[in-house]
């Protein structure tokens, strides 16, 4: 209310001051419905704020054209958000593993295409893969569990709700090292593909590939993973109308055969909103930010604590 109560009176005696004096006073302002009595009060802070903030927009939108049209897509997707933060449009997202945070690699929520060219030969394979996905999927042996699975004793609440639960499941063809052979088998070809990838070897706990199939409605909540020390591929198969998938401050729709990479241990979350299956072809790899060395004290650490989950 101090803060309000601020902005108000800036907005009649400096009214230059008004649009940033609104924003510091709503961005405290508390959850649920207001007084009735300050509720115009709060719509007009609202405006004015909006207008505040669109006219530091226009000016860094000037100041940045020349760097823009020097950039490349990823150059300029970082100007962009760079821009975004300072607006306070969006936050900060940081690296959160819940298990094993590896010091000094580069945080970013979707990873740049061109520093993994391996991405369009992926791509490339997309009829390949779905194809090998429908030949599982037909098999009677076919291995089709919960995508989590963690003891109910376990302190990871972020997975209270989707914990052993059947409306997002897995058919793993790798996990945690071992290779699945009930359903590998019937996947020849993804399987000669990802061997020609820079998975993770980690004893008890990579490599890990699998197709994950959301059920319709269904979402999966804001969380984290538990190592930075690799990224997370997704390939979408089978995507209904309006999925939709977010990484940090940033929001995507999956597009069959539009792979993309992310940091997990970033916070993330997911949604089916429609009334069919969604399938997407999911596999790790290292973060390009360890060396060979780093590579090797990562192996002997996780493989001395043993498996966490996995994916």
């Amino acid at each position: 209310m101090a803060l309000t109560m601020r902005a108000t009176l800036l907005d009649r005696l400096a009214p230059d001051q008004a649009g940033e004096a609104w924003a510091r006073a709503l961005a405290q302002r508390p959850r649920g419905p207001l007084p009735p009595e300050l509720t115009g009060v709060v719509a007009r802070g609202e405006a004015i704020r909006d207008n505040w903030v669109a006219g530091r927009e226009r000016k860094l939108n000037f100041a940045t054209r020349e760097a823009l049209a020097k950039a490349n897509l990823d150059e300029a997707g970082r100007i962009a958000r760079f821009m975004t933060n300072a607006l306070r449009k969006t936050r900060v997202y940081h690296s959160e593993p819940t298990h094993f945070a590896f010091p000094g690699l580069v945080e970013r929520e979707f990873h740049a295409r061109g520093e993994h060219q391996w991405l369009s030969e992926i791509e490339s394979a997309t009829d390949l893969i779905a194809s090998e996905f429908e030949a599982v999927m037909a098999s009677e042996r076919a291995e089709l569990v919960p995508y989590i699975q963690y003891a109910q004793h376990e302190a990871l609440a972020q997975w209270r709700d989707l914990n052993q639960n059947r409306d997002w499941t897995a058919i793993h063809l790798i996990r945690n090292g071992e290779l699945v052979e009930v359903n590998a088998r019937h996947c020849p070809g993804i399987m000669a593909l990802l061997a020609r990838l820079p998975q993770p070897d980690v004893p008890g706990a990579g490599p890990n590939a699998m197709f994950s199939l959301l059920a319709p409605n269904t979402s999966i909540p804001p969380h984290v993973g538990v190592n930075n020390t690799r990224l997370v591929c997704h390939l979408p198969l089978i995507i209904p109308e309006g999925c939709w998938f977010r990484v940090g401050a940033e929001t995507r729709p999956w597009r069959r055969g539009e792979a993309f990479l992310f940091d997990d241990t970033i916070e993330h979350e997911a949604a089916n909103p429609s009334d069919q299956l969604r399938v997407v072809f999911i596999f790790d790899v290292w973060h390009p930010g360890l060396s060979a060395v780093e590579r090797e004290g990562v192996r002997r650490v996780i493989g001395a604590e043993g498996s966490v989950g996995g994916l």
